[in-house]
Formats: C-alpha cells, structure tokens, sequence
C-alpha cells in the first residue's frame, strides 16, 4: 500500500484549519449523541489539533477523520453530571444491543497502519458501531489513518497504551460483547448514583480499576495521575476519607500482614535482604535488634517494628499522603516508576503509588499557610522527614466504577479487575504491556 502523504499547506496554517474544522468539531458524536455549545466546539478543536500527549494529531490532520473526538483530560469521572450522561450512555448501548452489537474481531498477532488484512474489515464494523471509526470511512480490508485514529480513541476510552496499534490487549477489549459492556454501565449507575451527591468543591478521586487520580475542583479535573493500585489477591479498599497530612521523606513502618506474606519468606531466600533496603528492626519496647536475632522459620518476626529509612529507595519514595482509614493505606510515591507505563498496574498490597505526586501534594497545600511550592522543594532537598498538615482537609473517594460517561458525554470502560461487576471475567491479560 502506498503511504498516505503530508498536506502541501501544513506548517503555519493552523488557523485557517480552525476555521476549516470547526462545522466537523461541532458535528461530533458518539453513540447518537451530539456535542453542542460553544465551548465543547473548543474543546473537540483542541482534541483533534492538539498533540494529546503524543505530537501525531496535528501531523495527521489530512490522513484521517477529525470529527471523532479523544475524551476531554479536564472532564472527571466522578461529578454531579457523571450519573446523568452515563443515563444516556445506557440508552445508546441499548440501542447497539436491539441492532445486535458489534462484530468480532479474529484473533491476530498485530494491525497496524498499513497491513492488508481480512479481520480489518470487522475491525472496521467495530469501530463503527461503537462511534469511534468516521461514518464516512471508506470499508475495506486496509489498515489506514482512519482505523489507527478509531483504534487510539478506542483505546483511551478503554485505558490502553494509545498508540493505535491492534495487539492482545486491545484485542481483547474489543471482544467484549455489547451486552456484557451496556450491563457493565448499568451496574455502575446504580454506584455513580450514590457517588455523586455532595461531591463539594474541591476533593480527589482515586478510581481503582482505572488505577487514576484525579484532583477535582469546581466540577474540572485540574489534574491526573496515573496510580497503581491493590494486587488481585490484595485489592484496594472503597474509602471516604479526608486528607490531612502530608509527610516529606517518609519512614515506612513494613505492616504486620506483608511481615506475614512477604518478608519472613524474603528474609528465609536472602538473609540480608534487610539490611540490603535499608530496613532497621526494632522490638516490642523499641530498642533495635539484628536480623540473625530473629528466627525467620516461625511467627517470631510478626512481633517486632520493621522500618525503612527515608531515601530515594524508600518503599514510599519521597512523599507519603495521609488520611484516617480503618484499612492501614496510603497515597504515596514510589521508586518503581516503570510500573506506571504499564496498562495492568494492579501490583500493590493496597495502597496507591501516585505518579508525579509532587504536583497533586502542590495542589493540596495550596492555601495552608506556609506551604509554597519553595518550601515543598526544600521539605523534599532536606532529605528529613518533614510534615505538612493541610490548613483545610480535602475529601478523599477512592472507587470502583467500572464504566461511566463524564461531562464530555464520551463512554469508557475499564475492566472489572476485582470481579465485581458480577458479570463475568472481562480483564486485559496480566502479562500484557504495550
């Protein structure tokens, strides 16, 4: 197949493709719903011209549609309009349910733009009937700009690695049937419902099969995250809290249950696996003890204090965000940064690592006397433990909603990592990163 061409006029052009575009911004949709108002019109302007996050949008202009919208980054998953689009998004799935869902794709290894492939062509009838491949897309069995723009909005609407390119994982979520995903949204309407009400000003919002954070102000996202969050086996808890503290530099006290589960076993395999991470251990009446004085073949160990230094290698990373919880969690930093460029980051025993924390922590101390954002940079720079305490707390939700529409009337899904949608096994394989 012959590679699609740039546009001869691209370069310092962009306003006179404002102009040009904004009749196809203001037709768009999803579902059947339309997008209307001024500022919606902006904002879809902004989706299709901007870089979101990759530099190809704007690159792209002339080889693909422009009227199918990426999610808007400032609508937030939990809000009062949460619940009433997520009404219309059932109405809609209704509807591609009575008209018998969508196609399956076969099963392949890769699609990308430029292969010719059979399965293209149920690729094709897919994307359509979930809104996301241009109506006007010519149908045939070639993988060009307009399938890997529909297959990018796919996956941000699914929280897959956007990169538009058909592998296991976005595979597998463009199997899940119709029904399976309008049922998904009927179960979390009756969750968005009680979720939703007396959501305040200001607050942060941990989604757990999302593995997002979100810090919220009047109705916008002002900023998100990417978290990981509890283990399969060692999930996350719902929780209603506030934020209180923050702590720069953090000891990390190890609980009693990963005493349990994790270190007398580490301690049996690699005996100075303590002293290796900076751990020191301290018993009942904290007086410090050695490794060897502790027999790691019985229970001995779950009764003495095991805590880590403060450091760039601390379990907590640099900042450790507190709230009260009957659970023992925590938001927090990490040493592990890679584990954020993954699409399944379930790896904790149950707290969240919050990726740029020092952003969300700068958000959440704004107005607590004494806390500008030089003084975070030398609270961290010290290399001390050093606390803040938030003059006003701000209300804390960590939730498991599943599928939902925010105020940008676009719908996605995540999988229902803890099973409990109650309506089947739909999670993106383990193993899988893009």
């Amino acid at each position: 197949m012959k590679p699609a061409g740039r546009s001869p006029d691209r370069g310092g052009n962009g306003v006179g493709r404002r102009r040009f575009l904004r009749g196809a911004a203001a037709a768009a949709a999803l579902t059947g719903a339309a997008v209307r108002g001024a500022s919606a019109e902006d904002a879809a302007l902004d989706a299709l011209m901007g870089d979101n996050g990759n530099g190809r949008f704007g690159q792209d202009f002339d080889q693909a549609s422009r009227t199918i919208r990426m999610p808007t980054a400032s609508a937030p998953t939990l809000s009062p309009a949460t619940a009433q689009h997520t009404e219309k998004a059932i109405a809609a799935y209704d509807g591609i349910v009575a008209r018998g869902g969508w196609p399956k794709v076969a099963t392949v290894d890769e699609l990308h733009v430029g292969n010719r492939h059979p399965s293209v062509v149920d690729l094709r009838g897919r994307l359509l009937t979930s809104g996301d491949l241009d109506p006007s897309a010519v149908g045939n069995d070639i993988f060009d700009s307009y399938v890997e723009e529909a297959v990018r909005r796919f996956q941000a609407r699914h929280g897959l690695t956007i990169d538009g390119v058909v592998r296991a994982s976005t595979l597998a979520a463009l199997n899940v049937p119709a029904q399976t995903r309008r049922d998904q949204l009927k179960v979390n309407i009756e969750r968005l419902k009680t979720l939703t009400t007396n959501l305040g000003p200001r607050y942060v919002v941990v989604n757990i099969p999302a593995a997002r954070v979100e810090a919220i102000e009047n109705d916008v996202a002002v900023s998100r995250h990417t978290a990981v969050v509890g283990k399969i086996d060692r999930p996350s808890p719902d929780i209603n809290s506030k934020i209180v503290q923050i702590n720069f530099n953090p000891y990390w006290t190890v609980p009693v249950s990963i005493v349990r589960k994790d270190l007398i076993r580490l301690m049996q395999d690699t005996p100075d696996y303590l002293t290796q991470n900076h751990i020191r251990i301290f018993d009942p009446k904290h007086k410090e003890v050695q490794p060897s004085d502790i027999n790691w073949y019985s229970e001995d160990a779950v009764h003495y204090t095991f805590r880590e230094d403060p450091g760039d290698s601390n379990s907590l990373g640099r900042i450790r965000i507190n709230f009260p919880s009957p659970y023992g969690v925590y938001m927090h930093d990490t040493p592990l940064k890679n584990l954020f460029g993954e699409d399944f980051r379930y790896d904790s025993s149950g707290c969240c690592r919050v990726q740029n924390v020092r952003a969300l922590v700068g958000w959440l101390l704004e107005g607590s006397k004494g806390w500008s954002s030089e003084r975070i940079d030398h609270a961290l720079k010290s290399g001390d433990q050093v606390n803040a305490n938030l003059t006003k707390p701000v209300p804390l939700h960590w939730v498991y909603v599943t599928a939902w529409s925010a105020s940008d009337g676009i719908v996605q899904f995540r999988e229902d990592i803890y099973s409990r949608d109650g309506l089947g096994a739909t999670g993106i394989p383990p193993t899988s990163k893009l």
